[in-house]
């Protein structure tokens, strides 16, 4: 598999987070923090608005990894996140993976520059993840 990726190779998508995704996630995820969920009470918080869980973002970076780039049954090793900016709901997040290094060997590994970046191209969560390539 490594043969076929080089250093820059990415993937990006685009997801309108709704209300209905802060509350699905809310509910798998068993965090109902009023910030998420109730809107006068975020309006009480530096926010002054519901924002999504920063989870819920790096979820989206999942699903990436997970089947669409590198490839199907590419292994998630681990994350490193920063949550750079709230996203609010109504947002619109382009959330990419970039390869910035690769290592041959016995398992094949990637490391993945991984974002997710709002309409307004503020880069609300960065971070780089480390991956299994799948057997070519």
């Amino acid at each position: 598999m490594i043969k076929s990726l080089k250093i820059g190779d990415s993937y990006s998508f685009n997801k309108l987070v709704e209300a209905v995704d802060v509350e699905k996630f809310a509910d798998v995820s068993t965090d109902h923090n009023p910030v998420h969920l109730d809107e006068e009470y975020a309006k009480t918080t530096m926010f002054k608005k519901r924002i999504a869980h920063g989870m819920l973002g790096v979820s989206y970076i999942s699903s990436i990894l997970g089947t669409k780039f590198p490839g199907e049954g590419t292994i998630y090793l681990g994350q490193t996140i920063k949550f750079l900016a709230p996203v609010y709901l109504g947002d619109t997040l382009e959330v990419k993976a970039e390869i910035i290094d690769l290592k041959e060997g016995r398992n094949d590994k990637a490391t993945l520059r991984t974002t997710c970046t709002n309409q307004d191209g503020k880069i609300v969560i960065d971070g780089e993840a480390s991956v299994m390539l799948p057997k070519a």
